[in-house]
């Protein structure tokens, strides 16, 4: 390589699937320059999974505080100061980032801050305060990211409709909130602010909430959600909205009229890609995303795609797992392909959904309703969820007489349990597999155990 600007790895976004990447890429011995606009961790750590995880934890400790007395502490709740949240969810995001700038620092990755452009297959040009600066690699990986999206004439202003990045920067508890979209963000965010005193009505065009999950799993959060007094209209169409002098007023579809101090926008995600030159450079492109093949190439010899600009789930930890496995294939390690079902998926509002492989009818789809087994286990009967006071269960899905396809759990803090979910699911193992496992006493990690004798065909703490 003749100079610095020459590298093997340049790499456009330092999200989670860009520095990811970037780390791996130096750890097997590659040279590599990062490109970054805004700040090191992306979407993730600044306005996503972090600081929104911070706020439902922040939830989580004001419930708990309400509802103290029946674990026999007194206790008195009174109320948000969102002054002192924000400053707690702004302190974990600065020593996450830091902690991340440390590593980067660390291992000789040079880091260009600004906006960078695809100008070649094998140059990205970055527009810096003294002029543009090109950067060649005999690899480029793009990881440029995602943006909130929103629908056609509605408009953001930031201040009474928003998208989940002015959610997470309010200085106050809104008295009232219309969430259009009930996936993950809507979700959590409704979640949040139902803890911290405001009504909800979230609005969500398609039958259920959390339609990408089991059937049955929506069902036990939307009537979570009911008991938290949180109103979803589910089925329910988006059709106009307009500024009121005290916040908005909603318009859906049958002509009902929904009024709030804020409406949040949270009807998924798109790929930032526009005005990135992947187009121009001959880069396939599907509705602003980006193809990949399942080793993250693109049609373009050379140029790899990680994260939310390739079709899928967008979620941190995909794009993480997909740097790494590029990273490892650019050193010639040939990486085992990343099956998109077994990534583990997880909403953090209460109760939390968490789920790996197919749902009972992608198992139906691809089996056969006669092909597939499925046993629910009732959290009612696990001794560490009765001290919790949660409600929920283990929905197992297998191949009859073969491997578990599906695990999908409801609860508090279910999100913990799935990463064994995850290796029961990877590893292709059958129930009988995961029953003379021994599960610690008392913890909600009990209930995957129980669920996989019953599936067994030896329930013990569950009903034959």
């Amino acid at each position: 390589m003749a100079d610095a600007n020459h590298v093997d790895v340049v790499i456009l976004g330092a999200g989670s699937g860009g520095y990811a990447c970037a780390l791996r890429a130096a750890q097997l011995g590659l040279t590599v320059v990062l490109i970054e606009k805004d700040n090191l961790g992306g979407t993730c750590l600044h306005v996503g999974c972090i600081p929104t995880k911070a706020l439902l934890h922040a939830a989580e400790v004001a419930d708990a505080t309400r509802d103290a007395g029946q674990f026999g502490v007194q206790a008195t709740f009174d109320g948000i100061d969102m002054a002192a949240v924000n400053t707690y969810k702004d302190g974990v995001v600065q020593r996450l980032f830091k902690g991340l700038t440390g590593l980067i620092n660390g291992r000789g990755i040079t880091v260009v801050a600004g906006a960078g452009r695809l100008t070649a297959p094998n140059t990205v040009e970055v527009d810096g305060p003294e002029g543009s600066t090109a950067y060649v690699g005999k690899h480029v990986v793009l990881a440029s990211g995602s943006y909130s999206r929103t629908l056609p004439g509605l408009e953001i202003d930031g201040e009474r409709v928003l998208t989940s990045e002015h959610a997470l920067r309010l200085d106050r508890v809104p008295s009232s909130v219309i969430v259009l979209g009930g996936g993950v963000i809507g979700c959590e965010f409704a979640s949040v602010w139902r803890s911290f005193g405001a009504e909800v009505t979230i609005v969500e065009a398609l039958p259920r909430l959390m339609a990408a999950e089991d059937a049955d799993s929506s069902k036990q959060l939307e009537r979570a959600f009911r008991k938290r007094k949180i109103k979803a209209l589910t089925g329910t169409a988006f059709e106009s909205y307009e500024k009121t002098e005290t916040g908005v007023r909603v318009t859906v579809a049958g002509g009902d009229v929904l009024e709030a101090e804020l409406l949040l926008v949270a009807v998924g995600r798109g790929a930032t890609t526009d005005g990135l030159g992947y187009d121009e450079q001959g880069v396939a492109m599907d509705r602003g995303f980006v193809l990949a093949d399942e080793r993250c190439r693109t049609n373009v010899p050379g140029v790899f795609a990680v994260g939310d600009i390739v079709p899928g789930l967008q979620l941190a930890h995909r794009g993480f797992a997909q740097g790494i496995f590029v990273a490892e294939e650019i050193a010639g390690l040939s990486p085992a392909p990343i099956d998109e079902a077994g990534i583990p998926r997880v909403t953090y509002c209460d109760p939390e959904l968490a789920s790996v492989g197919l749902t009972q009818a992608q198992a139906e789809e691809a089996h056969g309703a006669d092909g597939i087994e499925t046993l629910t286990y009732d959290l009612g009967g696990n001794g560490k969820s009765q001290i919790l006071k949660t409600q929920g269960s283990v929905k197992l899905v297998r191949r009859k007489d073969g491997p578990v396809v599906g695990v999908h759990l409801v609860g508090a803090r279910v999100g913990e349990l799935i990463g064994e979910a995850q290796l029961i699911y990877n590893w292709e193992a059958f129930p009988e597999d995961v029953a003379p496992l021994v599960h610690a006493h008392p913890t909600q990690n009990e209930a995957l155990g129980e669920a996989h004798l019953a599936l067994a065909g030896k329930p013990l703490h569950a009903h034959s």
